[in-house]
């Protein structure tokens, strides 16, 4: 009678970001069995939806002005059009970042493309971060913010970055589903052999 060994086993996770509302979890199990003296691999596989339930979108806009002073009172009203649109749109303030003003100076130049010391302008920049569970409403948002451009508003909209919360939980339960796969498939090649699976040796995840 011919003796089957369990050998190792290789679990993978891979997880991709899914659309607007979701992110899909890939989990493949690799198990070694031993036959006689040959190595038999089986890939095991388990997979589940998720619906993404942190979302995070981030919005930049400029001032510009030949004087510092009026670009930056610029920027201060624009920031107040911001806000407003970010309450209005049901984001409370607590779950909006702003950052830091940044300025940089535009110098004129040549008409032979050479710098010069002539200030041109100064462009100051900003941006907002949103960090919400209210998935929807921040892909809404993200669409939203063109208004913002009607207003006057020189703003730039990044796309909205999604997450999900439970991904280390949802790790060990896909590996212990891609583990169970994996045996079961070693086992069907144990029967069609005229064998028998026997104990796991040992596993590793990568």
């Amino acid at each position: 009678k011919r003796s089957i060994n369990a050998g190792l086993i290789v679990l993978g996770i891979a997880l991709a970001a899914g659309m607007v509302l979701s992110a899909w979890l890939v989990s493949d199990t690799v198990k070694s069995v031993k036959l006689a003296n040959q190595t038999i691999m089986v890939k095991g596989f388990a997979q589940k939806d998720v619906r993404s339930d942190i979302a995070v979108w981030t919005g930049r806009f400029t001032a510009r002005d030949t004087e510092l002073v009026r670009a930056y009172s610029r920027l201060e009203s624009d920031l107040e059009k911001v806000m407003d649109f970010m309450s209005l749109s049901g984001i409370p303030k607590e779950e909006v970042d702003v950052s830091a003003v940044t300025t940089m100076i535009q110098y004129r130049r040549t008409l032979q493309g050479y710098d010069t010391n002539e200030i041109e302008q100064y462009v100051l920049e900003q941006s907002v971060t949103v960090r919400s569970k209210e998935v929807d409403l921040v892909a809404s948002l993200s669409r939203e913010s063109t208004t913002l451009i009607r207003e006057g508003v020189e703003f730039f909209s990044f796309s909205p970055e999604y997450y999900y919360s439970g991904i280390e939980d949802m790790k060990i339960q896909l590996l212990g589903e891609a583990t169970l796969n994996a045996r079961q498939r070693a086992e069907q090649l144990a029967v069609n052999s005229g064998g028998k699976v026997g104990p796991l040796r040992a596993a590793s995840q990568g």
